[in-house]
């Protein structure tokens, strides 16, 4: 006799979905965005010189693919991760990055400040070879100061 294995998936996971996360400030500076880009090898100038970015008609040093600036720390009101997530088993969630997949719709360029709001899209599970896997699928909003949405990112967590 073969017992069906419990669900990995809590009441607080499936009415997660759809609910957005507090907004996240970053601010995008030619520092982080010179960082970045060296980080990933790019070298086309549009990312280290600013008048070279400006005579391609950039307002600024362009961030590069994937660098959405760096949130703005206050001691007062740190920034919490999302934490251990706990299995219907009770006990935590062993996490893996599943993958991102990104949709850019406007430049992104120093200067800028950036909104991010995230939402969880899906939660599901299966049988992989490491067991029961839960798959939590999330998109995630940016949106400049003048209100543009300048990309999204759909992220995929694998949790067993």
């Amino acid at each position: 006799m073969t017992q069906e294995a419990q669900s990995l998936i809590t009441d607080e996971m499936r009415a997660s979905v759809g609910v957005e996360s507090e907004p996240t400030i970053l601010e995008v500076d030619k520092t982080g965005i010179r960082m970045f880009a060296r980080a990933v090898q790019h070298t086309d100038q549009i990312y280290y010189d600013e008048e070279y970015a400006k005579s391609k008609g950039y307002r600024s040093l362009v961030a590069p693919a994937g660098y959405f600036g760096t949130p703005i720390y206050n001691p007062k009101n740190p920034v919490r991760g999302p934490g251990t997530q706990m299995g219907a088993h009770g006990k935590p969630l062993r996490a893996l990055n599943g993958g991102s997949e990104f949709e850019f719709y406007h430049d992104i360029c120093a200067g800028d400040t950036i909104t991010s709001v995230t939402k969880v899209v899906s939660v599901t599970e299966r049988q992989a070879s490491l067991g029961t896997m839960v798959i939590t699928r999330r998109e995630t909003t940016y949106t400049n100061q003048d209100g543009i949405v300048v990309a999204k990112s759909f992220g995929t967590n694998l949790a067993y």
